[in-house]
């Protein structure tokens, strides 16, 4: 039996590990990607008189370590991969939160982590922000790659609610896997079909419930 063709819709340069990941679980991995980051600027973000910073993307976390001015005193992660992210860029993440969304940070924060930055996308959700009185750098924007029409795939992976939106106008319709709550809202909010949504939001809860639905779908 042919594997089962997943179509892996994250920007290129963070589509390695996923398809690695899809390759050693049994899946051929399509790449096409559909969105992108872009930079928002070059000026210096200034980490200093912070108790901590908080990325919650690896673009969040490239873009703090390219312009940052000084060491923050304490770094904040929203998941693994992100934690990954910044070890690249050869910063530790001193906390990671366990349920890898943003109301999942603020619990693993605690409520009074000190005056908080939270630097990330344009446009971002704003929970840290309301519930840690955190202020907010919007280092980079994700814009559509204007894909008009998609490879042929058995599932499609999303991994944010970008993809989502983008997967829909250039015409998906599903199946497909979301990496968490706000992705699975974004993609119903498009008529998309999601068959499942990862337990943990990351690269192997993305893959363990691809593989799930596929055994599903085979009995």
């Amino acid at each position: 039996m042919s594997p089962l063709r997943a179509l892996v819709t994250r920007p290129r340069e963070q589509a390695l590990e996923l398809a690695e990941e899809l390759r050693a679980h049994g899946f051929e991995p399509v790449l096409e990607p559909l969105i992108a980051a872009v930079p928002l600027s070059d000026d210096p973000i200034d980490v200093a008189g912070y108790d901590c910073v908080i990325v919650t993307s690896p673009n969040g976390a490239r873009e703090l370590a390219r312009r940052m001015t000084k060491t923050p005193a304490r770094l904040a992660a929203v998941g693994p991969g992100t934690a990954a992210a910044l070890e690249e860029v050869g910063l530790a993440a001193d906390a990671v939160a366990e349920v890898h969304t943003q109301e999942g940070l603020v619990a693993t924060l605690g409520a009074q982590p000190g005056r908080s930055l939270f630097v990330g996308a344009e446009g971002a959700r704003t929970h840290l922000v309301d519930e840690l009185a955190a202020d907010f750098v919007a280092a980079y924007r994700t814009v559509e790659l204007g894909v008009t029409s998609l490879p042929e795939a058995d599932i499609a992976l999303l991994t944010s609610a970008s993809t989502a939106h983008a997967y829909a106008r250039a015409g998906g319709r599903g199946p497909a896997v979301s990496i968490g709550p706000q992705t699975t809202a974004a993609a119903r909010e498009e008529e998309i079909e999601i068959v499942a949504e990862a337990e943990s939001h990351d690269v192997r809860g993305l893959v363990d419930s691809a593989a799930a639905w596929r055994a599903s779908s085979r009995s």
